[in-house]
């Protein structure tokens, strides 16, 4: 039988982050700190230009501003908190905080993995019908699908929240982990979790299989229809509209790959350094593409360049 303190509601848990690794906190910590002005600084200029250059006042750039405040959001939904566990021994969150934590990260990048499908459609349509661009992405349409994307996003988070927060929670309130990860937080829980596996199993389906299945489709018309045009520099001209999109989401799919399929050791490095390098590379992931992206559209992007150029010379030398 069940003792009763073993049941009692888990009112706070602690995140172990490198409580175990004290040696470490000093140098992660300005590490973070430092990508993480990085993604502030470079994702807050995208969304600035995007807004205030008439230039960039197309579907793209309204996507690309959704996908840098995606971004600003994400990250802050979990660095600040990071951070602070770097400067306290064992950090403390309670179990309403945890809950939003969980929910904003999960949110945040199911909305990305919604938006960077729904970015593809956008070149598809502008690289394989480009006399119907304007009629088929007109502002009635991109507006509906941006909001669309993180409604789903907010949709399934809130699903995924709920059903791990309403566990039961047995004794050990401690999660060796940065923040609330889901999984982490999973493995707490003294009640079975078949129905949590089912419904995340659906969920990476509905939001990892089917945009990456539909951002492939999109590339392979947009590659053919490149490849069927006749002068280099028209083929060139074509790709450059896409590069960028192209590179930031095979960054974005290829850390989630690397983070959650890569096979576990069976080397002598024991559990606990496996443990510490499973978190070290679930923080750099959740931060490498945020900090990633803004900079692969200022270096590949001739538009977002001038947009730059631009702000910064008019904020050097106002008229």
């Amino acid at each position: 039988m069940v003792s009763s303190n073993q049941t009692s509601p888990v009112m706070a848990f602690v995140l172990l982050g490198l409580s175990a690794h004290p040696k470490l906190k000093k140098t992660f910590f300005m590490l973070i700190l430092l990508m993480y002005l990085v993604i502030l600084l470079g994702n807050g200029v995208l969304i600035l230009v995007t807004i205030l250059d008439s230039r960039l006042d197309t579907p793209m750039y309204f996507f690309l501003g959704n996908l840098s405040f995606l971004d600003i959001c994400y990250t802050t939904s979990s660095v600040p908190l990071t951070l602070n566990s770097f400067l306290t021994p064992r950090k403390t969150i309670s179990f309403s905080a945890c809950a939003v934590q969980m929910f904003l990260s999960f949110a945040m990048g199911a909305t990305e993995c919604v938006l960077l499908s729904v970015m593809a459609f956008d070149r598809y349509v502008a690289i394989c019908n480009p006399l119907r661009y304007s009629e088929v992405m007109s502002k009635a349409t991109y507006v509906p699908m941006a909001a669309g994307s993180w409604v789903a996003g907010s949709l399934t988070a809130m699903v995924q929240t709920s059903l791990a927060m309403r566990l039961p929670f047995c004794g050990d309130n401690i999660i060796n982990h940065f923040t609330c990860e889901i999984l982490a937080v999973l493995k707490l829980t003294c009640a079975d979790i078949s129905v949590n596996v089912i419904s995340m199993g659906v969920t990476n389906v509905i939001f990892l299989g089917v945009p990456v299945l539909l951002i492939t489709f999109s590339y392979v018309f947009i590659i053919a229809t490149i490849l069927r045009i006749p002068s280099a520099e028209g083929r060139r001209k074509a790709f450059s509209t896409c590069s960028a999109h192209l590179t930031v989401m095979i960054v974005f799919y290829g850390t989630i790959l690397f983070m959650y399929g890569k096979p576990k050791s069976k080397d002598l490095l024991g559990a606990d350094k496996q443990d510490l390098a499973d978190k070290l590379i679930s923080l750099f992931c959740g931060v490498v593409t945020p900090m990633l992206n803004p900079i692969i559209y200022s270096l590949r992007n001739k538009d977002v360049k001038g947009a730059v150029r631009s702000l910064v010379f008019q904020k050097r030398f106002p008229q």
